[in-house]
């Protein structure tokens, strides 16, 4: 048995400009810029999340910009083999989250438990 919900959506941004990124999406969402958070470091941004709400958080990447989603557990395993069991396949392991692609090409992760009051709001699966 494990546990699993919505944990945050990412803006991945390829963009020189990082901070000028997170200025638009913290106006554009009406979320300031969270610089004191511990995750706002290197190529992320977070924005202030208000409490049982989804994280928001500005990535700088390489590849195309895009939006996408993180899935968090308390058992990434397992939570891989059920998605993968819905029809998703993982694209890349990595030290602490797994990239997975749904079998209609959107791109998602699965992570460890990110938020607060985890497993409050999450589906336990058999």
């Amino acid at each position: 048995m494990h546990h699993s919900r919505l944990c945050a959506v990412l803006i991945d941004c390829r963009t020189p400009d990082l901070d000028g990124a997170v200025r638009f999406w913290a106006e554009a969402l009406g979320r300031p810029a969270d610089p004191k958070h511990p995750n706002s470091r290197g190529d992320y941004r977070m924005l202030a999340t208000p409490p049982d709400e989804p994280v928001v958080e500005i990535q700088r990447v390489d590849h195309e910009s895009r939006v996408h989603l993180d899935i968090e557990t308390d058992d990434i395993a397992a939570e891989v083999a059920r998605l993968t069991k819905l029809g998703a396949r993982e694209v890349a392991r990595l030290k602490r989250w797994v990239v997975m692609e749904a079998p209609t090409g959107q791109r998602f992760c699965v992570v460890r438990v990110q938020r607060p009051g985890f497993p409050k709001n999450a589906h336990q699966w058999d």
